[in-house]
């Protein structure tokens, strides 16, 4: 007899499906000629939202949280695998060297996460979502001030450029709000579907583990889950610095795709961005935060040809996408076309 595979497998494999499925597409377009620049100049952008939206849906829907600080993980990963990679582009060859980039990138975002997980997330709701976003704008300014050089005798740090006490073969790596420059363009569009795939089997393995049981527990009655003994500082916390270090990834994937990397990106715009895709996707849906955020990505810059009219179409779009996913009428239609279409697969295999 055979065994039949459980829903929450069927969706994980359905989620590595549609991403695979993509960049097979991708691929064939791009043999027969059919991309363009513009197309091919948003794929990257693409993985990288994708991987941020996954890992903020583990916060908003699987633990139930409200952050606003996802730029902010962002940014500290893009940084710190950049500082990396400029440091040590004459030393190392370049797969090594971009793949510990991104490792260290997630690692340091992921500390970030840990330190400031333990006092905010004692925070519910509202405060929560306010000291999340503090945190994402003071990562920014102090960036904004930072200037890190390099010289014979070791590392420089300093709150100006004439700070910098270096001798005059010394080199200036963070320049303050003018960012890292020539940082090497190691990524692509092969390593960005790579990393979404590792962020879906990360993510969805905690789901689908005890861990994320409990997690969710947590997020359904909090009372309940203390009164059973589950810790929920631990879970809620877990879930928080899982879901900065994969935030340090994307950042790590952004960096590595620009020659100039500045703080100005990663502002609270960028949060709230990420944020509107991990809710039109749907809340705590993997495959919806993949789909919300290929088209709502995609659609403003192919649109830019309508000029004054890109962003009321974007908003049109919006619109629909939200009813489409909340209002009662369009959720009672889509269960009535999946009952239809199971009753229909039940009569074809009989």
């Amino acid at each position: 007899m055979k065994r039949r595979m459980s829903k929450s497998t069927v969706s994980s494999l359905s989620n590595y499906g549609l991403v695979i499925a993509l960049f097979i597409i991708v691929q064939i377009c791009s043999a027969a000629g059919v991309l363009t620049n513009q197309i091919e100049g948003l794929l990257i952008p693409v993985c990288i939202y994708v991987i941020a939206a996954i890992s903020l849906n583990l916060v908003v829907g699987i633990s139930g949280e409200l952050s606003l600080g996802h730029a902010g993980f962002m940014c500290v990963g893009a940084f710190s695998s950049a500082l990396f990679s400029k440091v040590t582009e004459d030393s190392m060859t370049t797969g090594p060297r971009f793949l510990i980039a991104i490792v260290i990138g997630a690692l340091v975002a992921a500390l970030f996460g840990f330190l400031i997980g333990i006092p905010v997330l004692r925070l519910r709701g509202d405060y929560l979502a306010i000291v999340t976003l503090a945190f994402g704008e003071i990562i920014k300014n102090i960036l904004n001030i930072v200037y890190l050089g390099r010289d014979e005798n070791g590392f420089h740090l300093a709150r100006e450029v004439g700070g910098l006490h270096m001798s005059p073969e010394g080199e200036t790596l963070v320049k303050g709000a003018q960012g890292i420059s020539g940082t090497p363009r190691d990524s692509s569009f092969l390593v960005g579907i790579i990393l979404i795939l590792v962020t879906l089997f990360i993510v969805q393995n905690i789901i689908n583990s005890r861990t994320g049981r409990a997690i969710m527990a947590i997020r359904d009655n909090r009372i309940a889950a203390e009164s059973i003994g589950i810790n929920v500082t631990k879970y809620k916390l877990l879930a928080f610095t899982v879901s900065a270090a994969l935030a340090g990834v994307a950042g790590a994937l952004y960096s590595h795709n620009l020659s100039s990397l500045t703080v100005s990106k990663f502002d609270y715009n960028t949060s709230i961005l990420i944020l509107v895709y991990v809710v039109l996707g749907g809340i705590g849906s993997i495959k919806g935060s993949i789909i919300a955020t290929i088209i709502l990505y995609v659609l403003p810059e192919m649109l830019r040809f309508l000029q004054d009219y890109r962003m009321l179409i974007y908003a049109v779009v919006l619109i629909i996408m939200m009813l489409f996913n909340w209002a009662p009428g369009a959720i009672a239609w889509r269960e009535r076309i999946v009952e239809k279409f199971k009753r229909n697969k039940t009569k074809g295999v009989s």
